[in-house]
């Protein structure tokens, strides 16, 4: 293998697909990157058995070939050259040599025949979203899964078609998040998937590098791929059934409460400080001369009131809730104003973007008064 290519491009790769590398694998192999010189591109794809990423990028290639290369060394390296250009030469021994016009190094590597097989999807269905609706639907949902091994079924993000919606859903059980998006031309029956969640919080991340770009999803019974520009990010499913969650989604409130974002958090955070020994337990008081009020009852540290102007539509109410779990959804929503919807002080709270076409539901339950 004898390739050039420029060192931006070779180290935006190599960023890439590193992050299906896990630590601490118990084959050698899977530490490492493979890169494969085809064609007129240079090819890189690493995998934990979970989640495999590949991804390709222009090249000068002389001679093709393929070899394994440690991904923390050549990544590492790799990030401290200039931006010129970069030659890769496979030697005997397996050792890739490393030339700039100012340096030289060889990385030993492992053959490429010992790095598992990347599995292609054979009929499949598939559908397209815009990279930066499925990034946003991605923030807004993942951080509600379960991170407790013990109900797997939870630590994922469930991925629910409609006609022409897709529904992204994910809960711990002690809160949800739903978001609703309309694709055109998805001529799909009802199914769904499930995709660990933190995986899709990898994809996430990685599709900040995709701005303007469309994201085509395929997926089987058992895999999904996500395939965006030069990219493909393919992860396992999780199997079993996702639970009922429309039942835990209140269809009805005697109040609804309309709150500017950033006043509604500097409250909680405020009155939250003295709620460590009640496990983040805070009461959210609602009166209908257009007060809300976030409080804390008495603790050995003291205790904590704050209130907030609003707009009030129904009767006085008020409920238990942890404020962490308040936190997270409003640090995750780009709206201004929400609307705080509460029954009783046994039901769940939704939460729900000031604009109408957000179509996001967020569902806290109840802790005791």
């Amino acid at each position: 293998m004898k390739v050039r290519c420029r060192q931006k491009n070779l180290a935006l790769a190599l960023n890439l697909v590193n992050r299906a590398v896990s630590p601490n694998n118990t084959l050698p192999v899977l530490n490492n990157i493979l890169i494969k010189a085809e064609g007129k591109h240079l090819y890189f794809s690493a995998t934990n058995l979970e989640v495999a990423i590949t991804y390709f990028i222009e090249a000068e290639v002389f001679n093709e070939g393929a070899v394994t290369i440690p991904a923390k060394l050549i990544t590492s390296y790799i990030s401290l050259l200039k931006d010129e250009d970069v030659d890769l030469k496979l030697e005997e021994g397996l050792n890739l040599s490393i030339k700039t016009p100012l340096s030289n190094t060889k990385i030993k590597g492992i053959d490429s025949s010992e790095f598992p097989l990347i599995p292609e999807l054979q009929k499949s269905e598939h559908f397209n979203i815009p990279v930066s609706v499925f990034a946003h639907s991605i923030q807004q949902t993942v951080f509600a899964a379960s991170t407790n091994v013990a109900r797997p079924i939870l630590t994922g993000v469930l991925f629910r078609f409609k006609k022409e919606e897709l529904v992204m859903v994910a809960t711990d059980s002690y809160r949800l998040a739903e978001q609703k998006i309309t694709i055109k031309k998805l001529e799909m029956e009802e199914l769904n998937f499930i995709v660990p969640a933190k995986t899709i919080a990898e994809l996430g991340k990685i599709l900040s590098s995709f701005e303007e770009a469309t994201v085509e999803c395929q997926f089987t019974k058992n895999q999904v791929l996500f395939s965006v520009e030069n990219l493909k990010f393919i992860s396992r499913l999780i199997e079993g059934v996702f639970p009922d969650y429309e039942k835990i989604i209140p269809q009805q409130s005697k109040t609804t409460v309309d709150i500017e974002i950033k006043d509604f958090i500097l409250a909680v955070r405020k009155v939250s400080l003295f709620a460590e020994e009640t496990n983040n337990n805070i009461k959210i008081s609602v009166t209908n001369n257009g007060k809300l009020i976030v409080s804390t009852s008495e603790t050995q540290i003291g205790e904590g009131t704050a209130e907030v102007d609003v707009a009030v539509e129904g009767e006085n109410n008020q409920v238990a809730l942890n404020a962490q779990y308040i936190l997270d959804v409003l640090n995750h929503l780009e709206d201004d104003h929400i609307f705080l919807s509460i029954d009783n002080k046994i039901s769940p709270v939704t939460i729900k973007p000031s604009k109408k076409e957000a179509n996001y539901t967020h569902v806290i339950m109840p802790l005791k008064l």
